[in-house]
């Protein structure tokens, strides 16, 4: 299994989960299988158009995205790409990779809902 988690800066492991997936400038990409390997990969452009961001992170292999908030057209492209999205992960980056390994994340259910997500527009 090969999973993106968008981070606030290019400290990996350290960094916290981006609030918005779209603003995201880097990722975590973990690789987890009999053992774990991680890498952070800095997006290739800065401007992007609908779909860049699933297209980019679908050419890493990537086939699960834990991300905090995204739009409903994000969460399209990764749903016709066979890509599973789990949204309302918060917190440093390497506890929610070890939650989610061990089965336990815990998300938040109302990130639509909140203030600092929806005044940036990212709603659909």
């Amino acid at each position: 299994m090969r999973v993106a988690i968008p981070c606030s800066d290019e400290s990996g492991l350290n960094s916290t989960v981006s609030q918005h997936f779209g603003r995201a400038r880097y990722f975590l990409i973990a690789e987890i299988g009999d053992e774990i390997s991680t890498k952070v990969v800095e997006l290739p452009f800065v401007n992007h158009m609908p779909g860049d961001i699933p297209r980019f992170l679908q050419s890493l292999g990537v086939d699960t995205v834990i991300v905090y908030g995204l739009g409903m057209k994000a969460r399209s492209f990764f749903e016709n790409m066979g890509i599973t999205v789990i949204s309302g992960a918060m917190g440093r980056v390497g506890e929610v990779l070890e939650r989610f390994i061990r089965g336990n994340l815990v998300l938040d259910l109302e990130w639509e809902r909140k203030e600092e997500f929806r005044r940036h527009g990212h709603c659909d």
